[in-house]
C-alpha cells in the first residue's frame, strides 16, 4: 500500500487537550509493551533518543505522548487535528456520526485526517521517500492523535467536547470535558488496588514501565482486560472493512459533498471505523440525561451570543487549556449535577470504560507502528490488514 500524503497547514486555530498527560502516556505504554522487537530501534532512531543502559529500554514512547500538546502553542495549525466535532450530532437526540451538518471546520482537518496523514508519511519515511525530520514528528503526533480518538468527547460537536457543560466532580467544580479528560484517570489511578503496586509475572511489561505513578494501572490493564476478558476481542479492535468507493457519476459528485470513508480509511488502516463507537458512548453514556432536564439544563449550556463571544475568543469547541474553561465562561444559572457518585462515575469503574478505551488505543497504536515498520521475514506473506500485536520482547 502506498499514499500521497498532505500535511496540514492551518491558521492559528484553538488548542485542545485529550485524556491529560496521564492518559496519553498510559496509551503510549501499552503500546510499547505490544511492539514488535524489531520496531523498537527504529523508533528510537527517529525520536533521536538511544539509551545506553542495558536494563532498560532504548528509549520510551510514553515521554513523547503529550508533545502534541506542549507545542501546541507554537504550531496553532494543529490545534483543529486533535479532535473531529460533528455539526448536529447532540448524542442524545441523533447520535450521527459524522453529524447531520457533517464535519465542523476544513474537510479532513481533524483527528481522523491526522491519524491517516501522519501513517502516510511515516510510511513515506520508510520507503526511503520522507526525511527523518518529518518522520519525527509525523511519530510524535501519531502516538499522540491515536490517543485524542479514543476520548469520545474529542469525536463530537456537542457544547465544545463538553466544555461548556459545567458540572460537579466530588469537591470540585468543573465540566464535563475534564471530568473525561483527566479526573476519572486520576481517581482510577488513586483507587488501584494495592496488590498492583508488585511486578506481574511477565519480564516484557515490566520492561516497559518506568517507576510513574501509574504503572500499577497499566498492570492492572494488562492483568483485568488485555491478558484476560478481553483478550478474545484484540482482533475485532484491529478490523477493518473495505471502505465503499462512488460509484456513478451522482454518486461521484455527492461524494463531494458529504463525507465517505474513504477518505480516511481503507482495509489496513480505519480510524474513521473504529471511532464509531468510541462517538457512540457520547449517547449511551457520557452525558447524563439530566443535564438535559430541569434543574440541570440551566446552567450547562451557552448561548448562541456567549458562543459567538468565545469563538472570537479563540476558546471555540475543544479550545480550554488544560482542558478547563475559564470561570468566567460559566454564569451559574442552575444547580449542578454531581458526576461522581455510584450511578456514574461508580458505573464507569465498575464497567472498566476508560481502561479499555486506553487498551484499545494503546493495541491499536502498537499495531500500526509494527504494520510500518516490523521486520517479520516471512511470515506474513500473503498476509493484509493490522496483526493483532503480541507481548514483546
Amino acid at each position: 500500500m502506498h499514499l500521497s500524503p498532505f500535511f496540514l497547514l492551518l491558521a492559528g486555530l484553538p488548542a485542545v487537550v485529550a485524556w491529560g498527560a496521564a492518559g496519553h502516556e498510559v496509551v503510549a505504554t501499552i503500546a510499547q509493551i505490544h511492539l514488535h522487537p524489531t520496531v523498537f530501534p527504529v523508533l528510537c532512531d527517529i525520536l533521536n533518543f538511544t539509551s545506553t543502559n542495558p536494563n532498560e529500554p532504548l528509549c520510551h514512547l510514553a515521554p513523547v505522548a503529550t508533545w502534541a500538546d506542549r507545542i501546541r502553542f507554537r504550531m496553532r495549525w494543529s490545534g483543529p487535528l486533535h479532535y473531529v466535532g460533528g455539526v448536529g450530532d447532540h448524542p442524545s437526540q441523533t447520535c450521527k456520526f459524522p453529524g447531520a451538518g457533517g464535519w465542523e471546520g476544513e474537510r479532513k482537518h481533524n483527528v481522523l485526517g491526522a491519524i491517516r496523514n501522519t501513517t502516510n508519511l511515516l510510511e513515506d519515511y520508510v520507503d526511503g521517500s520522507s526525511s527523518i525530520t518529518t518522520a519525527n514528528e509525523a511519530l510524535k503526533f501519531l502516538v499522540h492523535f491515536v490517543g485524542d480518538m479514543h476520548m469520545p468527547l474529542h469525536l463530537t460537536g456537542r457544547d465544545r467536547g463538553g466544555n461548556s457543560n459545567k458540572v460537579k466532580f466530588g469537591g470540585r467544580t468543573t465540566n464535563l470535558h475534564s471530568v473525561w479528560d483527566g479526573l476519572l484517570i486520576a481517581k482510577a489511578i488513586r483507587e488501584t488496588p494495592q496488590n498492583y503496586t508488585r511486578p506481574l509475572p511477565y519480564k516484557h511489561i515490566e520492561y516497559s514501565l518506568r517507576g510513574t505513578i501509574y504503572d500499577s494501572y497499566v498492570r492492572r490493564i494488562m492483568w483485568e482486560g488485555l491478558l484476560s476478558q478481553w483478550a478474545s476481542e484484540i482482533p475485532s479492535w484491529l478490523a477493518c472493512p473495505v471502505p465503499s468507493t462512488p460509484t456513478g457519476l451522482w454518486q461521484t459528485i455527492l461524494s463531494t459533498l458529504t463525507f465517505n470513508p474513504s477518505e480516511t480509511d481503507d482495509a489496513t488502516l480505519c480510524p474513521y471505523h473504529w471511532a464509531q463507537p468510541i462517538h457512540a458512548l457520547n449517547c449511551d453514556l457520557i452525558w447524563p440525561p439530566e443535564l438535559d432536564e430541569p434543574p440541570y439544563n440551566g446552567g450547562t449550556s451557552l448561548s448562541d451570543e456567549e458562543r459567538a463571544a468565545l469563538r472570537g475568543a479563540g476558546r471555540d469547541h475543544h479550545g480550554c487549556d488544560d482542558g478547563e474553561c475559564a470561570e468566567a465562561e460559566y454564569e451559574p444559572r442552575a444547580p449542578l449535577l454531581q458526576l461522581d457518585t455510584p450511578q456514574y462515575a461508580g458505573a464507569i469503574k465498575d464497567d472498566l470504560v476508560i481502561e479499555k478505551l486506553l487498551a484499545q488505543a494503546g493495541i491499536r497504536l502498537a499495531a500500526v507502528l509494527n504494520w510500518l515498520f516490523a521486520d517479520y521475514g516471512d511470515e506474513l506473506t500473503g498476509a493484509s490488514g493490522l496483526r493483532v500485536p503480541e507481548l514483546a520482547f
